[in-house]
């Protein structure tokens, strides 16, 4: 299922990152005062009356630039417009209706998308101010009072979301086909990866960083079994993105990963890895997805016999977080090891998917504290009652405890190992949710 997308677009300085982070539950833009403090296009995850979106926080001024005011609004008006299902304009009740309000209104109305009109900073409870009649000289239709600040009037903002936002996209493969992510900075060998699985140029093949701008679908079908491979766009650091075009491409590499069941993760073998591999790595941990760590290029590498492994252990200590993902080493250019890899994506898939009944989960949950004691505070000792899989994708376990705080990371990552020891379960993350007696879900 692949969510919709809602931008919240305006002039400087109206409160749109304060709206966004109202609205996601989170701090995660920056809100100041100064005119183009966001320069990148924040996005988060938007639930609302048990639907989800994607919210995309976009900037005004980009301080580093020569440009105008005017043009650069034009600028990232237009590239919310081509992002999103639904558009939302935000504007300021205490400074009314300015020239820029008009100018982004009417590009927003000549491009036929849904647009909703709101009108920040009405902070007061009560009688909606007589200030707010002057926006509907705007033409978009009725404002919606809000205040980013207290929240006021966002309930009644995001009803309206909803009711114009299209029905989430239905996947159009079926549950047989692994999906695949192929991820990682640019020019680290994706493209390449997927045009060499394919057996044709599928991708335009390139040194330039950044060729790819869209996440592309390609159907395999082998001995292995059947797979759709997403090509997506180099995912870089923040501070190197500074195209327009780019920025909304890392937005559908990050969405390529949601729809995935596999990611792919590769990594240059000549560059090593980096600290932005560990953010890609991160980002597709995260979400739960079936991992493997790809080193690329390995055809060009000056090898002797010790060379795979020193960089197995260096991958290992820096990738700490997700230790369960397997390594391999593949040539995208020579074709080296890519069946090995099928075969990888295939185990991985089966292993993200994989349930396990209650019985054998308490069997594994009583040998375990039989061998390590559960932890104890003041007097008071941790007891694991039973333990339950409520999910798939990853596998996630519910365990029932007496007292939740007792629960230490520690004795979790234990617990963590005797499943995987018992199970396998490699290269899927594990999530635990944790009980207390008699409360309920």
């Amino acid at each position: 299922m692949s969510k919709r997308i809602v931008a919240i677009v305006g002039r400087p300085n109206v409160g749109k990152s304060t709206l966004f982070n109202k609205l996601t539950g989170r701090r995660i833009s920056i809100v100041d005062d100064t005119p183009g403090v966001t320069r990148d296009r924040i996005y988060a995850e938007c639930e609302w009356s048990g639907r989800t979106f994607t919210l995309i926080d976009t900037g005004g001024i980009d301080v580093l630039s020569d440009d105008v005011l005017l043009s650069q609004m034009r600028e990232q008006a237009q590239l919310a417009i081509e992002a999103a299902d639904v558009i939302l304009l935000v504007t300021d009740l205490r400074s009314g209706v300015t020239a820029d309000d008009s100018d982004v209104s009417s590009m927003l109305i000549k491009s036929g998308k849904p647009v909703i009109l709101c009108v920040n900073k009405a902070d007061s409870v009560g009688k909606v101010p007589d200030e707010i009649y002057e926006f509907y000289n705007l033409g978009i239709g009725d404002p919606y009072p809000v205040s980013s600040l207290h929240g006021h009037g966002t309930g009644d903002l995001l009803d309206r979301v909803l009711e114009l936002l299209p029905a989430d996209e239905e996947e159009p493969y079926d549950g047989d086909i692994i999906k695949v992510a192929v991820i990682g900075k640019p020019n680290v060998g994706k493209s390449s990866l997927v045009n060499h699985i394919a057996g044709e140029p599928r991708m335009m093949v390139s040194s330039i960083p950044g060729t790819t701008r869209d996440a592309v679908d390609t159907p395999i079908e082998n001995t292995a079994g059947r797979f759709v491979f997403i090509d997506t766009a180099g995912i870089r650091r923040k501070s190197r993105v500074e195209d327009n075009i780019e920025r909304y491409s890392v937005l559908r590499a990050y969405m390529a990963v949601e729809r995935s069941d596999v990611c792919v993760i590769m990594i240059d073998a000549i560059e090593g890895f980096t600290e932005q591999d560990s953010k890609i790595a991160g980002y597709a941990h995260e979400q739960g997805k079936g991992c493997i760590i790809a080193v690329n290029k390995w055809d060009a590498v000056e090898k002797d016999t010790r060379t795979m492994d020193e960089m197995r252990k260096s991958l290992l200590n820096d990738l700490s977080f997700m230790a369960y993902a397997p390594i391999i080493f593949i040539s995208a250019k020579t074709g080296q090891r890519i069946d090995r890899l099928f075969e990888l994506i295939k185990y991985v898939g089966d292993q993200n998917a994989m349930r396990i009944t209650t019985g054998k989960l308490n069997e594994v949950l009583a040998d375990a504290v039989a061998r390590v004691q559960p932890p104890s505070d003041k007097g008071k000792r941790l007891k694991l009652l039973y333990m339950t899989q409520a999910s798939t994708k990853p596998p996630t376990f519910v365990v029932f405890v007496n007292r939740q705080e007792l629960f230490h990371f520690s004795y979790r990552r234990y617990l963590e190992n005797r499943i995987r020891e018992t199970f396998g379960l490699e290269g899927t993350p594990i999530r635990f949710i944790v009980r207390e007696r008699g409360e309920k879900d």
